[in-house]
């Protein structure tokens, strides 16, 4: 089968992320000794990336020509960033260069003043004798300018290999089908696996059933000249706004104008006055939020609205909310001079009665009412939306007393989706705490921690149990009853020990892409070794340039105290880091690492080391940076002539940040006494690791921790259907690890 290499690299990047080979099995290249030897070939050589396949991959391989194996390798090497530089600015940094601030005091008089007392470096800076030992450096030690690289080695010093399966043309159909059905908004790795499939198998005919998920499949209509097929996915007003913000923003998710404006103002606040021309975020100030569009595109909208299949009083209160963006869109789609046109009478009429504000807004009736303190008002209302009841239940129950409350709830519970009533179940405990902090991320916002509900005083701790159990009991009830009432023929079940570890998407909507086996945030990695190494690779592809992006260590101690090893502290309990690189060098990117020694923390009582990752230069994070730990059994070594010190081998587990806001990210934290990693994205604000909130990860951990994980929810359905659960692959309904990898297909269990 004639193939490009493009597309089959995008393809058998998504496969990966599902731990599968992708392997056309239609190429026509029969079985031969010659092709039996390149499949061993390769198998051999993506031993030395970290990987390696199944029988059925391997006897799929011995059917594929020798040009297919070679694209994927490449793919893989690609993925692992083989080809990137891995070089630090330090020398072998596992022995400290020993280099003081009196050097980089001393270094920069003898720059202000001229003084040719030591050597002058390629980026002009004179570094005098006896300060920074030269030898040990990859560039200069006072700017962070890296001058030297070195062509990464591949040791294979890794030892745990991932076995990759094998990924038909009918596995990645299903896939893309499942992608659409997912019953949770699809995080950033699967929004762009989605892409990719629409792209190359086109929109299949299934019931999209997430309003985000159907974004892209309307742009895949529109950007394949298919506007008009897009009409029937338009159910409100809103819908067609969320695709118009997307493409305007690159957003999936309504995000204010003020909140992006807000971000980009604060990111680009700080100590550091270089600005940073290489990142190019979607939206960076307020001239890229003015609105501009074709008639052909001002036509395609009006045509949307004016034929959408609802009255026009309920089209208008649903516009309210976002009424200041609707206002904006109106003129720069040109509706009103649309709305003139005949056959547009329906749009005349919305834009009359929207700029009159005639119609009736629900969420001000229920506002209104719950200032009056009229309960019966207000729960009529809300049980006409059992989504929004479901969002506003808890603070309900405490302004009315929950009895009531939770007695009408019952009465639609029904009808929630079902992932709003696993996140009622899993935070009741810690929203109902008197005194308590809870974690929330505003849309478009940073995580960060506030205090619970000030009504809580008003009750009493027996009550605030009493609410608690009410809710928990009302959620597992209902959830059982659904499984109950869903028709099987099963009588056994099979559930993988490692699924009680994995917790239930709820839609995390991570903004991060992880190339390699996908992972849900508070996903757990138990430790293989006694380091673990951070590493942090950006710049790749840019021109040579002022981007100064830090990897830093957050390490706290049982008795409350923090140490922080980072660019200004290279060297703290049991951490090592290779340098400060400031500035990238031309087109190959550049590199940091930090070495923790799990062992060395656990003599000195270390709790907990939060992995994060930060933007010293004016704007966001860079977009095309990657960063991960690596963790193997095996010694990892790192080179005493370039101080490269990363094995494709050892990566446990590796994101991509693809476009961003953020100043800074969380995307990890070390257990030290349980020996496990847990995986976290927490934005947070701030050039410096000292921005980090502890609180408020701690308070994401409990998050993470309370919620549901895939082994119970799987408990509750054998209970519930009376299945019979047994120890081995065999049963009727088999759960395994191999299963869980498509969190889109988890999803399923959500009965809604």
């Amino acid at each position: 089968m004639p193939f490009k290499t493009k597309t089959m690299n995008k393809l058998i990047t998504v496969a990966l992320r599902q731990q599968a080979l992708y392997l056309p099995i239609s190429e026509g290249i029969s079985e031969s000794i010659e092709t039996i030897k390149s499949s061993f070939e390769l198998v051999k050589n993506i031993t030395k990336l970290g990987y390696t396949v199944s029988e059925p991959v391997l006897k799929a391989l011995h059917k594929t020509s020798a040009a297919y194996k070679y694209i994927l390798y490449e793919a893989l090497c690609d993925i692992k960033g083989v080809k990137k530089n891995w070089t630090p600015l330090v020398k072998g940094w596992d022995i400290p260069t020993g280099e003081t601030r009196f050097d980089h005091i001393a270094t920069w008089v003898a720059n202000v003043f001229k003084w040719n007392v030591g050597k002058t470096l390629q980026c002009g800076h004179i570094i005098p004798e006896g300060t920074f030992p030269l030898e040990r450096y990859n560039g200069c030690p006072f700017c962070g300018t890296p001058f030297e690289s070195e062509k990464l080695e591949l040791k294979n010093q890794g030892s745990k290999n991932v076995v990759l399966e094998l990924w038909t043309e009918k596995d990645a159909k299903n896939f893309l089908v499942d992608l659409l059905q997912s019953k949770t908004a699809l995080d950033a790795t699967q929004q762009e696996s989605a892409k990719i499939l629409l792209q190359h198998f086109g929109l299949p005919d299934v019931q999209i059933a997430m309003k985000e998920t159907m974004v892209l499949a309307i742009d895949f209509l529109v950007e394949n000249n298919m506007a008009e097929k897009a009409q029937p996915m338009f159910q409100t007003p809103a819908d067609i706004l969320r695709y118009l913000w997307f493409k305007h923003t690159g957003f999936i998710q309504l995000v204010e104008p003020k909140t992006i404006l807000k971000k980009h103002k604060q990111n680009n606040s700080g100590w550091n006055v270089t600005i940073d021309t290489a990142v190019k975020n979607v939206v960076k100030s307020k001239d890229d939020l003015k609105l501009k569009y074709s008639r052909t595109e001002s036509k395609m909208v009006a045509e949307w609205i004016n034929n959408l299949n609802m009255p026009v009083e309920k089209i208008c209160e649903i516009m309210h909310p976002k009424r200041g963006i609707w206002v904006r869109m109106i003129r720069a789609l040109r509706l009103a001079e649309m709305s003139k046109k005949p056959g547009f009478e329906k749009l005349k009429d919305i834009l009359d009665e929207f700029y009159n504000e005639t119609y009736f807004v629900w969420q001000g009736a229920v506002d209104e009412s719950r200032k009056k303190f009229n309960e019966a008002e207000v729960t009529a209302l809300l049980q006409q939306r059992p989504g929004m009841f479901a969002r506003s239940l808890f603070s309900n129950m405490l302004w009315f007393g929950y009895k009531n409350i939770i007695e009408a709830f019952g009465g639609i519970v029904d009808k929630v989706p079902a992932r709003l009533i696993f996140t009622l179940n899993a935070y009741a405990k810690n929203y109902f705490e008197k005194n308590g902090n809870r974690v929330v991320k505003p849309l478009g916002g940073y995580t960060k921690t506030v205090k619970n509900n000030a009504l809580l005083v008003k009750y009493s701790e027996a009550e605030l149990v009493q609410m608690q159990e009410a809710i928990e009991g009302l959620c597992i009830k209902a959830m059982a009853l659904r499984f109950k009432n869903q028709p099987t023929k099963s009588k056994t079940i099979f559930i993988a020990e490692g699924l009680y570890k994995i917790p239930v998407s709820i839609g995390d909507r991570s903004e991060t892409v992880q190339d390699l086996p996908a992972a849900l945030m508070g996903t757990i990695f138990p430790l293989q070794g006694n380091t673990v190494r951070l590493f942090m690779q950006w710049g790749t592809g840019m021109k040579a340039q002022h981007l100064d992006m830090d990897l830093s260590a957050y390490i706290v101690f049982s008795t409350g105290e923090a140490k922080f090893c980072s660019f200004s502290n290279l060297v703290a309990t049991g951490c090592k880091h290779s340098g400060d690189i400031r500035s990238i060098p031309d087109k190959v990117g550049t590199a940091e690492y930090i070495d923790i020694n799990v062992g060395e923390l656990e003599k000195a009582k270390a709790e907990y080391v939060i992995f994060t990752c930060n933007a010293y230069s004016m704007g966001s994070l860079s977009p095309n940076m990657a960063v991960g730990w690596m963790d193997s059994k095996n010694r990892m070594s790192i080179s005493q002539t370039s101080g490269v010190a990363y094995d494709p081998s050892c990566v446990q587990h590796q994101v991509r940040i693809t476009q961003s806001l953020s100043k800074g990210l969380i995307f990890g934290v070390l257990k030290v006494q349980s020996r496990e990693i847990v995986w976290l994205e927490m934005p947070f604000a701030g050039q410096l690791v000292q921005g980090v909130n502890k609180k408020s990860v701690e308070l994401m951990l409990e998050k993470l921790s309370s919620r549901l994980n895939v082994g119970a929810l799987l408990q509750l359905k054998a209970e519930a259907q009376g299945l019979q659960r047994i120890g081995t692959p065999t049963a009727d309904e088999n759960y395994t690890i191999e299963w869980v990898r498509n969190t889109a297909v988890v999803t399923q269990l959500l009965i809604d």
